[in-house]
């Protein structure tokens, strides 16, 4: 059976970003020390790493107060018929299924092949039909606490770009980029519309994220887990972009783990996605009906398994009148 590596779609590697001197400056010191522990453990058995990840999580949750209170929150806010100790409990989960994760997504980069045989995928015939048809396609993801995982995963079916938004701390938006280069064809930045509507118009598969709150500048309000949460409406203008006569589709991809955390000696971990149908009649003219069916999509897949998504970001932190006081 060909490794993850032999058998994946890309059809190109974009150019490395360059090293700066100034990523040298002591303001950096702590992330080189983390990945200086971090990056040798990849090459250990995935058993010990998902051990390791998870002593990693429970840590994060222990010492990490401000995003445990956020998870918290926003678990209360979404699932408020379950009781404080299960919520505790999901929490708690996502924080190791982050730690995992770490792990996940550095192999993803730099170490794919030790995820050969561990994939299984549905709804693969609504991608190849779009394709088929020559139409671009607008396929959204979440913030899943794999991360990158899901994209390598994936590129045993077919090649795909990614919208991102550039990480804050430029060594690691550097780091993050070249690992991704392994994966994507093309990483577009949220900004670059002309590259993201040249891409379109060549009919490719590009990956973009709509479930984090990004105010209301270019969003609107719009239920998600039953609460009104800020909800961008990148969706429906985009759809609307590439050839007018052969507009794109819209779909959804969801990965999750289905093994659990605690890998038995022998045993490889599965991952399963999943690509859901075109949506019908989309975008219309009601921007809210549109962001609350993409909403509608992206919560049916989360509820999967809801410990698998980033639950630590402020998903709730605005609302009409500006700020919410959920986390204060």
């Amino acid at each position: 059976m060909p490794t993850i590596s032999q058998n994946h779609k890309q059809t190109y590697k974009a150019e490395k970003q360059p090293f700066k001197l100034a990523f040298l400056l002591p303001q950096y010191w702590g992330i080189w020390l983390f990945l200086a522990i971090l990056l040798p453990l990849i090459y250990l058995p995935l058993r010990f790493q998902f051990w390791i990840g998870k002593q990693l999580g429970i840590l994060f949750y222990t010492v990490a107060k401000s995003r445990r209170k956020v998870t918290l929150v926003n678990l209360a806010l979404a699932f408020p018929e379950k009781m404080s100790e299960d919520r505790e409990r999901m929490a708690k989960q996502v924080f190791v299924n982050q730690g995992i994760g770490l792990f996940e997504t550095l192999c993803a980069w730099y170490r794919p092949d030790v995820f050969t045989r561990t994939v299984s995928i549905s709804g693969l015939h609504h991608l190849i039909e779009a394709q088929k048809a020559n139409k671009a396609v607008l396929l959204l993801g979440g913030h899943y606490t794999m991360l990158d995982l899901g994209g390598r995963l994936f590129t045993q079916f077919l090649p795909i770009d990614c919208v991102y938004r550039p990480q804050n701390n430029k060594l690691l938006d550097w780091f993050i980029y070249n690992g991704r280069r392994h994966i994507f064809d093309e990483q577009i930045d949220h900004r670059n519309m002309k590259k993201l509507v040249s891409r379109m118009r060549d009919a490719k598969i590009i990956w973009y994220s709509p479930d984090q709150d990004y105010g209301l500048k270019n969003g609107i309000m719009a239920p998600f887990f039953g609460v009104p949460a800020a909800s961008v409406t990148a969706p429906r203008r985009l759809a609307r972009l590439g050839h007018k006569s052969n507009p794109p589709v819209v779909m959804a991809l969801h990965t999750y783990r289905q093994s659990p955390d605690k890998l038995q000696r022998g045993r490889r971990p599965h991952y399963h996605l999943t690509i859901t149908p075109a949506l019908n009649n989309y975008p219309t003219t009601d921007e809210l009906a549109d962001a609350t069916r993409v909403n509608e999509v992206l919560e049916s897949l989360i509820r999967i398994d809801p410990t698998q998504w980033m639950w630590f970001h402020k998903r709730y932190k605005h609302n009409e009148a500006g700020r919410t006081d959920y986390y204060n």
